[in-house]
């Protein structure tokens, strides 16, 4: 009997250690920096993309009219974000071209290529000035270098909702290349997120670092608006993404609903995961007109139910999500920045939300 009882202890031991564990997403702390803070005579504000590299961490600001990004220091300890320290704001200004000017910087994400030495950004253009969407290279000082080639599905700007493009991105884990994805669907792929569940898929696609050109592309699905109409301003899309482990992400979406002041955002982590039935749809022009099937999905955290440990209970405009440093239990840490709109909207939060990532 007791040599059975071993055997058994064997194999379920052996099972667990091969068993894939799940993730999990645990609230850490949050930290609000203050409204007006001024660097080289810019507010300190309109967050909308972070990126964590050799200890530092580099923001994208959301302004078109200066575009630049931050580089900042961020100290925790005893799993709080105790400060952050802003060093520099860099000016993304055309040198020997005119790359900038002839495009429309609507600065989403940010990150940044450790070995090259260099510095990615998306910008979802403005279709609605007829301004494509755009993702390109610069040097540390925000001098351009180079462009990457968009897929076809993403080229033709009638087919793209203003202010629903290019949005999030992220390094992959193979260091090769990275992802970027819509915050929308394109008009011919579905619909956007209503009050009922509809067909609304945005792309998520790969780049080639070496050839900077798409090599895959795949389809998430949005889920639609839980909360009742107030206002008439009710939509839901992907606002940053992050691969974690090969081809799984954490990917935010963010509802914001008019009516409800500063209460009008809801925001949800995912964990999504392509796998091996996940259909490829680099070459498909139209996904209604097509059969596919998006990535797997599952909630990680709806910030509905952790009110009690935020500011006043607001989730505000969460548009970024990078790793952090390591806690001092042995977890990685992630941190979640808000762009607050440079308060044009009413009050908000520059919301900076510290999570743990653990392993069951």
């Amino acid at each position: 009997m007791y040599k059975i009882f071993i055997f058994l202890l064997l194999i379920i031991n052996l099972y667990s250690c091969g068993r894939e564990k799940n993730i999990d997403l645990q609230f850490v702390s949050e930290f609000v920096v203050k409204d007006s803070v001024l660097l080289k005579n810019t507010i300190i504000g309109g967050l909308s993309g972070v990126d964590y590299s050799n200890g530092f961490y580099y923001f994208v600001v959301d302004d078109a009219r200066k575009p630049r990004f931050l580089k900042a220091r961020i100290t925790i300890d005893q799993r709080k974000i105790t400060g952050i320290n802003f060093d520099d704001v860099i000016f993304l200004n055309d040198t020997t071209t005119n790359y900038y000017k002839e495009n429309s910087l609507d600065l989403e994400s940010i990150f940044v290529d450790e070995e090259k030495q260099e510095i990615n950004f998306s910008s979802e253009g403005s279709i609605a000035k007829g301004r494509r969407p755009i993702i390109f290279t610069t040097d540390f000082s925000g001098n351009f270098i180079s462009e990457y080639q968009l897929p076809k599905s993403l080229q033709n700007i009638e087919n793209i909702k203003h202010n629903g493009a290019l949005e999030g991105s992220s390094k992959s884990m193979n260091t090769k290349g990275f992802w970027s994805i819509m915050e929308a669907p394109l008009k011919n792929d579905g619909q956007e997120p209503t009050f009922s569940k509809t067909q609304s898929p945005v792309r998520i696609t790969y780049y080639d670092a070496e050839t900077k050109k798409a090599t895959k592309q795949f389809a998430y699905q949005l889920e639609h608006i839980t909360k009742p109409a107030k206002g008439n301003v009710n939509l839901n899309g992907v606002t940053a993404i992050l691969e974690y482990d090969k081809n799984k992400f954490f990917i935010i979406e963010r509802t914001y609903q008019s009516g409800y002041g500063s209460y009008g955002n809801i925001v949800r982590v995912f964990d999504a995961e392509i796998t091996t039935e996940t259909t490829n749809i680099l070459n498909v022009n139209s996904l209604k007109d097509s059969k596919f099937a998006p990535l797997k999905k599952r909630l990680l955290i709806n910030f509905e139910d952790l009110k009690d440990k935020l500011t006043d209970g607001i989730i505000d405009n969460i548009e970024g999500i990078t790793f952090g440093p390591i806690l001092e239990n042995g977890n990685q840490s992630l941190l979640l920045v808000s762009d607050d709109n440079f308060q044009v909207y009413g009050k908000q939060l520059n919301q900076f939300i510290l999570l743990e990532m653990v392993r069951e």
